[in-house]
C-alpha cells in the first residue's frame, strides 16, 4: 500500500489533487459527498464540482496549501449524495507525490461533531452581508431558532427560538396558508414566498422567506434552514437604535460561542478548527492565521483569507523583524492600523517584494497566546482589507480570547503528555507473545482508548508452562489511568508467577485474589485464565467476573463458553474459582476479549459476543490465520463507541 492509499483510507471524505486543483485520486466517501461516481471525478477540477458560490473558496484553499505549504482550512459546500447539500470543514495541506513527480495537495474533511455550529459561520457571514436573516427550522418541535445574520432582521424575532405557531399568529391571515405550506415542504430548496408579519414594536413588516435543507458535516445531521429578507423600508430612529442594540447582543453571543468552543477544545486539531472558523468573523477581519510553537518550531495554519503574499512572507522570513516575532518575544500584542504604519515601525519591510502587492490601506493585528514571562506558545493574527484602528474594547477582547486559547493549548498539551506517559507505561507492561508454540497460532491486539486518560486497564498474556502446556490469560483492571496501568502490571505479574508453580487455573486465580486482598488494593480486576494442552486440545479454564469466552470453528460456526468462576479479583477473600474442561478441535480457535470489544452504548454484550463470534467463524472458514482473525475483531470494535481499552487474544489449534 503506497502513501496515497494511506491518505485516502480515512472514513472521512479525502482526495489527492494536483497543485492546480485537479483530482488525482479520491476515496469512496469523497465521491459520495461530491454526488457522483469516483470514476467520473478523477481528472476534474475540484472547483468545477462545487456550487458556483464555492469555487473561489475551494480554489483559494488549494492555492494556499500548495503555495505556502501550510495547513489551510475552510468551510465548503458539496452537492452531497441526496437532495440536501453537505457542508464540511475541509483541511488542505501539501504532501509529496508517491510517484516522486513532485507535490500534491491532500484535501480531506475534518470531523466537526463537537462543533457543528462552526460550520455555520460562513452562512452567518453571507446572510449578514446580504442583509438577510438565518434561522433553523425543526419540523418535529415546530420551532424556528435564530442562527444569525442581519441585526435588523434579528429584531423581528427577539427570542432565540420561537414556535412556528407564534410566527403564524403574527402573520397576516391572508398569508398564513403559504407560510404553512413552506413549513411542510420537502424540497431541497423552496421558492421565495412573501408574507406580512406583525411585530410588537413597529407594526407590520413585509418579509420574504426561502427554506433550504443542508447536512452539517459529512457524517452529521440534516437540518432545514430558512433565509429571511425584510422588504420593508427601515427609516425610524428608534428602529436604528434597536438594530444597534441587537447587533451588540448578537456580537456578545458570537463571542460567548467562541469562548465556549475554546474551553471545550480537547485536541490541538479542535483548537485550530475553533480559531480558524471564528477569529476573522469575530473581529470583522478578512482573514486569520495561527502559529503554534512545538519543539522549538513554528507551525502555521490559516483560514485561507490571509493575503497570500503575507502568508508566504511571515512563514519564510521569521528571522526578519516583524509583528509576529515581536509578539512572540515580548508577549505584547501588535496592532498595525495601516501599511504606512507597518513600514514606519519595520522600515526593512518596505524592501520586501510582497509589500507592494498589498493595498494602500491594510491592517494587521497580532496577539500572542502567552504573556511575557511565560513560555511562548504561539500567536494568532488577523488581517484587514482596509485601514483599521482597533478600539480599546476590541483590543481587550482580543487579549481575553487569545489568553483563553493559550490556556486551552496548555491544558491540551498537558493532557497529551499524561496520555503519552500512560500509554508508554501500558505498552512497556504488555508482554511479547512466544514466537513459536507447538500446535498453536497465537495473536494479540491491544488498542488504548484516547478519551482523556482512558488507557491502562486491559492486558493479555500467553506463555509455556513447566508441564509443556500453554497458559493464556486476559483481564481488565478497574479505571483508566496511570494507576490502573501500574495495577494491571501487578496483577499480570502475579498470575504469571503463580502459574509457573500451579498448573490449575482455579488455583492460580484463588492465590492471586488472596494476594491482592492482602495487599489492600484500591482497585479490582476481572480475568480469565486457560490451561491449553495442544496435542489433545484439552482446555481447562476459569473466570473472575470476566467477559465470556468465544470458540469459533472452521465451518463458520461459533459458540459462547460461559466459564465457571467467582467474583472479580481483589475484593472478596477466601474465594474459590471452579474450573471447566472442554476440547478445542483442530482448526478451531478460542477468542478472548475485554468488554471494550463487545459492549458499548450502541451494543449489548450478547450482541457484541455474537458479532465477534461470527467474524471469527467467517475468518476461519475463509482459511485466515490467528493474526487476521484478531485484526478483524479489533477493527469491528472501533465503531462500538465504548470509551474503554480494547484487547483481543486469539488461539488457533493447528494440530
Amino acid at each position: 500500500m503506497d502513501a496515497s492509499d494511506e491518505l485516502l483510507r480515512s472514513a472521512a471524505p479525502s482526495a489527492l489533487l494536483t497543485l492546480d486543483g485537479v483530482i488525482r485520486s479520491l476515496n469512496a466517501m469523497m465521491a459520495r459527498t461530491l454526488g457522483r461516481p469516483a470514476e467520473q471525478l478523477v481528472g476534474e477540477s475540484i472547483g468545477d464540482l462545487l456550487p458556483a458560490s464555492q469555487r473561489i473558496s475551494a480554489e483559494s484553499l488549494v492555492v494556499h496549501a500548495a503555495t505556502t505549504r501550510t495547513v489551510a482550512m475552510r468551510v465548503l459546500e458539496f452537492s452531497g449524495p441526496g437532495h440536501a447539500p453537505v457542508v464540511c470543514l475541509i483541511e488542505a495541506r501539501a504532501v509529496q507525490d508517491p510517484s516522486g513527480a513532485g507535490r500534491l495537495v491532500w484535501l480531506h474533511a475534518l470531523h466537526a461533531g463537537n462543533d457543528r455550529t462552526g460550520l455555520l459561520v460562513p452562512f452567518r457571514l453571507a446572510a449578514k452581508a446580504a442583509h438577510l436573516g438565518l434561522c433553523m427550522y425543526s419540523p418535529h418541535e415546530r420551532e424556528l431558532e435564530w442562527m444569525g445574520g442581519a441585526p435588523a432582521l434579528a429584531m423581528l424575532f427577539p427570542e432565540a427560538s420561537v414556535p412556528l405557531s407564534e410566527v403564524i399568529r403574527r402573520t397576516h391571515p391572508d398569508d398564513r396558508v403559504a407560510l404553512r405550506r413552506l413549513a411542510r415542504t420537502t424540497a431541497a430548496q423552496s421558492p421565495w414566498i412573501g408574507f406580512r408579519y406583525l411585530t410588537e414594536h413597529d407594526g407590520r413588516h413585509h418579509l420574504a422567506c426561502q427554506t433550504r435543507k443542508v447536512r452539517l458535516g459529512y457524517d452529521g445531521p440534516e437540518r432545514t434552514f430558512a433565509v429571511v429578507r425584510d422588504d420593508t423600508q427601515q427609516e425610524a430612529r428608534r428602529r436604528r437604535a434597536l438594530v444597534a442594540l441587537n447587533a451588540e447582543r448578537q456580537r456578545a453571543d458570537e463571542v460567548a460561542d467562541f469562548s465556549s468552543a475554546l474551553i471545550a477544545a480537547a485536541t490541538e486539531q479542535e483548537l485550530q478548527q475553533v480559531v480558524l472558523t471564528r477569529l476573522a468573523a469575530t473581529f470583522g477581519a478578512a482573514g486569520a492565521a495561527l502559529a503554534l510553537i512545538d519543539e522549538g518550531r513554528l507551525h502555521f495554519s490559516s483560514d485561507a483569507g490571509i493575503p497570500l503574499p503575507v502568508a508566504k512572507a511571515v512563514q519564510e522570513s521569521l528571522d526578519v523583524p516583524n509583528p509576529l516575532g515581536v509578539a512572540l518575544r515580548t508577549g505584547e500584542p501588535q496592532f498595525i492600523p495601516s501599511r504606512a504604519e507597518y513600514i514606519r515601525r519595520w522600515p526593512q519591510g518596505a524592501e520586501s517584494p510582497w509589500i507592494d502587492q498589498l493595498g494602500s490601506h491594510c491592517a494587521v493585528s497580532v496577539s500572542p497566546l502567552s504573556p511575557l514571562g511565560h513560555q511562548p506558545l504561539g500567536a494568532w493574527w488577523v488581517t484587514y482589507d482596509s485601514e483599521h484602528h482597533s478600539s480599546p474594547h476590541e483590543r481587550a477582547l482580543m487579549g481575553t480570547l487569545s489568553d483563553l486559547a493559550g490556556q486551552a493549548l496548555r491544558r491540551i498539551r498537558l493532557q497529551k503528555a499524561r496520555v503519552e506517559l500512560a500509554t508508554a507505561l501500558q505498552q512497556a507492561m504488555l508482554p511479547t507473545l512466544p514466537e513459536h508454540l507447538p500446535g498453536l497460532e497465537v495473536a494479540a491486539r491491544y488498542r488504548p482508548s484516547q478519551d482523556g486518560l482512558d488507557i491502562g486497564g486491559d492486558w493479555y498474556d500467553a506463555f509455556v508452562m513447566p508441564d509443556g502446556a500453554t497458559a493464556l490469560e486476559i483481564g481488565d483492571v478497574q479505571g483508566h489511568d496511570v494507576d490502573a496501568a501500574a495495577f494491571m502490571g501487578q496483577v499480570r505479574s502475579s498470575v504469571r508467577a503463580i502459574a509457573a508453580h500451579e498448573p490449575d487455573p482455579g488455583t492460580v486465580l484463588t492465590r492471586t485474589n488472596e494476594l491482592l486482598v492482602t495487599m489492600g488494593a484500591a482497585r479490582f480486576a476481572s480475568c480469565t485464565v486457560l490451561h491449553l494442552d495442544a496435542p489433545d486440545g484439552q482446555v481447562t479454564g476459569t473466570s473472575a467476573g470476566h467477559v465470556p469466552l468465544l470458540c469459533a470453528h472452521s465451518d463458520g460456526s461459533h459458540e459462547v463458553h460461559e466459564l465457571p468462576g467467582g467474583p472479580v479479583l481483589g475484593i472478596v477473600s477466601d474465594t474459590d474459582y471452579p474450573e471447566a474442561t472442554f476440547t478445542l478441535d483442530k482448526d478451531s480457535a478460542l477468542v478472548m476479549v475485554t468488554d471494550g470489544v463487545v459492549e458499548g452504548p450502541g451494543l449489548t454484550l450478547d450482541a457484541g459476543l455474537e458479532l465477534a463470534g461470527t467474524l471469527a467463524g467467517e475468518a476461519l472458514h475463509a482459511g485466515l490465520n490467528a493474526e487476521a482473525i484478531a485484526d478483524r475483531i479489533v477493527d469491528a470494535a472501533v465503531p462500538v463507541g465504548h470509551a474503554d481499552d480494547v484487547a483481543v487474544l486469539v488461539i488457533r489449534r493447528t494440530v
